[in-house]
């Protein structure tokens, strides 16, 4: 009897063991209504990162017209009159020494600074070509990111005497009603008392006065050769 006795815990036990129910892990299934939630915000983030990335890009451009043209925080000392709104380059052409047609606007891509003149070139004029010249010269290693351009009107025979003297320059022809349409002088002042600038963007965007002061002249330029150096580059594309 003994034996059958201490033989039964034991068997009881085991069937206990046998007889706990299995557990089973379930995993909650998606939600259809959420995974529709966020695809439009998903897309909505992949919208403005797109933008943040184009943002990033153009940065140094809109950094460098923000501060020369919004923020300014020097206009006081500009020598040059800022023009706004600014005015692009016209689409009709100009004629080079050579007779040929030159649209205007495949001028653009550099920076270009203008003198406007009677092709018989008096003082005045022989002086803004030098000035021109000179300007350039000066601006070092930023000088081939600007073109020295004379606008001439009037006869339009080349003037042989300058034309050594110009072989650096682009020199062309241009009507001169035309012309008015574009470029203006200041109030009291001719289109040939000025110098002229336009941006790499093919804008005309400041006019120098009358008479003006060469090292003043020359804080301008270099002022906007910093301005944009971020995104400008000598050449055209």
């Amino acid at each position: 009897m003994s034996g059958s006795n201490s033989s039964s815990p034991a068997v009881g036990g085991g069937d206990a063991r046998r007889d706990e129910p299995l557990t089973l892990t379930v995993h909650t299934l998606p939600n259809p209504g959420e995974a529709l939630a966020r695809d439009p915000a998903a897309t909505r983030a992949g919208r403005l990162k797109m933008l943040l990335l184009l943002l990033v890009a153009a940065s140094p451009v809109i950094a460098s017209y923000l501060t020369y043209y919004v923020i300014r925080p020097e206009v006081r000392r500009n020598h040059g009159e800022l023009i706004e709104p600014q005015r692009p380059l016209p689409h009709w052409s100009g004629i080079d020494a050579q007779g040929r047609e030159v649209p205007l606007d495949t001028l653009a891509h550099q920076w270009l600074f203008i003198s406007v003149a009677d092709s018989a070139c008096d003082a005045q004029c022989e002086r803004h070509l030098y000035l021109q010249r000179q300007l350039r010269e000066a601006l070092g290693k930023d000088k081939d990111r600007v073109d020295w351009v004379w606008l001439r009107t009037g006869a339009r025979e080349f003037p042989e005497r300058l034309r050594a003297a110009l072989a650096s320059a682009t020199v062309l022809w241009v009507d001169e009603a035309q012309l008015a349409t574009w470029l203006q002088p200041a109030p009291g002042q001719r289109l040939s008392d000025h110098l002229y600038v336009v941006d790499p963007l093919g804008h005309w965007m400041m006019r120098f006065p009358a008479q003006a002061d060469p090292k003043k002249m020359l804080r301008d330029l270099e002022r906007l050769m910093r301005a944009s150096a971020s995104w400008d580059r000598p050449g055209r594309p």
